[in-house]
């Protein structure tokens, strides 16, 4: 007996998924300087590979909306709205759009990597972008302050996580492709 996939089904099935593995990924994370360290990033390239931009878009609000409502989701096991008014809030929802313009533009693995690495780069240069100014403006410091504590410590580590999805990302969507799991 061979059972049918939906592809509604499978795609809600992806979304909840990865929206749960932020929700417990981002708790373990290590406390660097006020702007913690967690594997959402990682994630975010990941998911990038299997789902479209509207798909990735919606698991990271799922994520931030669990937050939101006060589940321990967040890094340090915190979630709240206050966790979002404070100042790293704005990293926080600055996956919202780092999820979309990294699936837009690395979701067909075919592409070259050199295309799913600007991908990557450009979303990042959003998430920075957001989260910094926001910690400024919570924080009371300066452009090069807030650069020199949410962006500079970040780089190396971001730098890993990019090359890590270069390499599983594409290997990741074949085989779920080859599951049936993914539209070609």
């Amino acid at each position: 007996m061979q059972i049918r996939r939906s592809k509604g089904v499978c795609a809600l099935t992806m979304t909840a998924a990865a929206a749960a593995a932020m929700g417990v990924l981002a708790p373990w994370s290590v406390p660097f300087g006020p702007i913690p360290v967690s594997l959402c990033t990682l994630l975010i390239y990941l998911m990038a590979y299997i789902m479209g931009w509207k798909q990735a878009f919606t698991a990271v609000l799922v994520y931030v909306l669990m937050g939101a409502a006060g589940l321990p989701v967040f890094s340090g096991f915190t979630g709240g709205l206050g966790v979002l008014a404070g100042p790293t809030g704005g990293f926080v929802l600055g996956y919202l759009p780092m999820s979309a313009l990294c699936a837009l533009t690395v979701k067909k693995a075919s592409k070259p990597r050199g295309v799913q690495l600007g991908g990557m780069l450009g979303a990042t240069g959003v998430l920075y972008l957001l989260g910094t100014v926001w910690y400024c403006a919570q924080a009371q410091v300066g452009v090069w302050g807030g650069v020199a504590v949410c962006v500079l410590p970040f780089l190396p580590g971001d730098g890993v996580k990019m090359l890590a999805a270069l390499i599983v990302g594409p290997a990741l969507n074949d085989r779920m492709a080859r599951a049936g799991l993914l539209d070609r």
